[in-house]
C-alpha cells in the first residue's frame, strides 16, 4: 500500500523533512532512486538530455562501487547526487547505529548534503543522528510517488498517476532500477513531453 500524492497532514507532522521544491516557479524536481544500474540509468540520462533537464539521483553506495563509470556519467552530466544508504536499508527495521554506519559508508563515496531514506522509512532518532553528523543535511522525501516499482501497476496507470498529481514544486520519485524499468521506459519520455508542453522546467534539488 502506498500513496501517490503525499497528504498535507504528513508533511505537517514531519516538517524537518523536505517534501516539496520551490512552488513559486513552474519547476518539477525529478528524482531517481536506487541506481546507478546498467541499461536503466543510461536510458534515464538519455531522456533527460533530450529535454536539457537536470535531476537528482539518490544512489545506493553498493551500486556506485559496482558501476563507477555510470556514476561518473551522472556527475559529468551535471545532475545532483544524493545518498540512499549503502545497502538500501529500511530505517524502521534497522538499529540506529547500523543505519548510521551504513549512511556513513555511502557518504564517504557520495559526499552530499542530500539524503533520501529508502522506502521513505526513517525513525526520529535516526534523523537526529544524521543531523548531528551533518548539520546541513537535507532529508528529501516527495510530493508524488510514481509507483514505477509496483509490478502490478500498468505503465499506462503509472503515467496517469504522475500527470494527475504533479504540479509546480513537486518532487517526483522514479526508480532507475531493473524492477521499475518496464514502467519507467514508458512513463518518463511521455511525462516529460507533456510537462514540457505545459511550460514546466526540470530542476535539481540543492
Amino acid at each position: 500500500m502506498y500513496l501517490v500524492k503525499t497528504p498535507w497532514l504528513l508533511k505537517k507532522i514531519y516538517p524537518q523533512l523536505i517534501w516539496d521544491g520551490d512552488k513559486r516557479s513552474r519547476t518539477i524536481y525529478l528524482t531517481f532512486d536506487d541506481g546507478p544500474i546498467p541499461i536503466v540509468t543510461p536510458f534515464v540520462l538519455n531522456i533527460l538530455a533530450q529535454y536539457k533537464a537536470k535531476a537528482t539521483f539518490f544512489c545506493i553506495g553498493d551500486n556506485v562501487t559496482k558501476h563507477t563509470d555510470i556514476f561518473d556519467n551522472l556527475k559529468s552530466a551535471g545532475h545532483t547526487i544524493g545518498n540512499h544508504t549503502f545497502n538500501h536499508l529500511r530505517g524502521w527495521d534497522t538499529p540506529d547505529d547500523q543505519y548510521f554506519q551504513n549512511f556513513i559508508k555511502a557518504d564517504e563515496l557520495l559526499n552530499t548534503q542530500l539524503f533520501r531514506p529508502p522506502y521513505g522509512r526513517i525513525k526520529r532518532s535516526q534523523i537526529k543522528l544524521l543531523k548531528q553528523y551533518r548539520p546541513n543535511i537535507k532529508i528529501i522525501m516527495w510530493d508524488v510517488l510514481s509507483g514505477d516499482f509496483d509490478t502490478q501497476l500498468s505503465p499506462e496507470k503509472c503515467l496517469q498517476n504522475v500527470l494527475k498529481h504533479t504540479e509546480a514544486g513537486s518532487i517526483v520519485v522514479f526508480h532507475d532500477s531493473l524492477k521499475a524499468f518496464d514502467r519507467l521506459q514508458y512513463v518518463l519520455p511521455r511525462a516529460m513531453e507533456e510537462w514540457s508542453k505545459n511550460g514546466y522546467a526540470f530542476g535539481c534539488l540543492v
